[in-house]
């Protein structure tokens, strides 16, 4: 039995009619195809656009098959997998058609909210001891936003980042231990101003985006004028970008499904390699996340090997946050890594 949940329409900016900023929205999309790429960080100014385009990403993304009720947004054969021992069989679950969840995380929440807590209602009123879920059960299978990342504690981060890495979230509670899929996107977003990560915990995130306000007279008044359309007359604005959603959608679809079948090449891995120790970027993150990322690029762009333009494209995206600071150097990082990479590849 199949259940379709058509939820009216929220009043969200269309993805495909954000002006500029393509640098965040190429690391968004790319995190949404192969969400083992870690994740992404987004830093830059107020006003910039940064969680209206993390809202339009979850709103653009195709709905996701679930077992109607289930907390954890599992799709029918997660549940037949975890629940085999108990021979379930998932032909006759109720399935629903959700929105990819999109959960935001307030700068406020405790361990206990977002990791989940005892029922307190049912211990005292049934004397069960019973798990009431927390935030990263709802991000299952979607994207978890953490706006002002940079101000949120850091105990905190590390058990999103721990979660995020695993897939899994385990929670140990008064005598109840309950262990639950938590497979999510995690993008926080912040402003440098307001102080950066530990680098510790900033090397955990895959991706990191720079934004900076847009400085041309011409597109800050476009972008002036399509905000003021959209709030004179949201459903036929989103109605004119209808056709142009649905085929970045489908585009999306299509790389998750090929992604597998993307090859890069011994040479170009050998350079990788070679960029982040020329870089003397500590550990292998670095090169593994490139890898990752550069086919999930090319798997976007529908084809099924890497070249050196799709790793030219994500290198700074990948390890601009993973260089070592030197208070004393003067060279941005981006053109740093620009110009390691056109030595090493060019």
């Amino acid at each position: 039995m199949t259940i379709n949940t058509n939820q009216e329409r929220k009043k969200i900016f269309p993805f495909t009619a954000i002006i500029g900023q393509e640098e965040m929205k190429l690391a968004l999309i790319l995190n949404v195809i192969d969400p083992k790429i870690g994740g992404v960080m987004i830093m830059g100014d107020r006003g910039t656009g940064k969680s209206t385009t993390i809202r339009a990403l979850a709103d653009l993304l195709p709905e996701i098959e679930v077992v109607t009720g289930d907390i954890y947004n599992c799709s029918p054969d997660e549940i037949y997998k975890q629940d085999n021992e108990k021979n379930v069989n998932n032909s006759n679950l109720n399935i629903s058609h959700i929105k990819i969840p999109m959960v935001e995380l307030p700068l406020g929440a405790t361990e206990d909210r977002v990791c989940g807590t005892i029922d307190i209602e049912k211990a005292l009123f049934e004397g069960i001891k019973s798990f009431e879920p927390g935030l990263l059960a709802k991000a299952n299978r979607g994207i978890l936003y953490v706006d002002e990342v940079n101000l949120l504690d850091d105990h905190l981060v590390d058990i999103l980042l721990d979660a995020a890495a695993s897939g899994w979230n385990i929670v140990e509670r008064e005598g109840i231990s309950i262990k639950h899929p938590s497979n999510f996107v995690l993008v926080g977003s912040g402003n440098p101003e307001e102080g950066e990560l530990r680098p510790q915990l900033l090397d955990r995130f895959g991706l990191h985006a720079e934004i900076k306000t847009v400085k041309d007279p011409l597109l800050r008044v476009k972008i002036v004028e399509e905000r003021s359309l959209f709030e004179e007359n949201y459903q036929n604005y989103i109605q004119s970008y209808q056709q142009e959603q649905e085929k970045i959608r489908q585009k999306i679809v299509k790389a998750q499904k090929n992604l597998s079948k993307v090859q890069i090449s011994n040479s170009l891995q050998l350079k990788i390699s070679e960029l982040c120790s020329v870089l003397d970027i500590d550990g292998l993150r670095g090169d593994i996340v490139i890898n990752r990322a550069s086919k999930a690029l090319a798997s976007y762009e529908e084809r099924y090997n890497v070249n050196i333009n799709d790793l030219e494209r994500i290198c700074i995206l990948c390890l601009r946050h993973r260089l070592k600071k030197d208070p004393l150097e003067t060279i941005d990082s981006g053109k740093k890594i620009q110009q390691a990479f056109e030595k090493i590849f060019k």
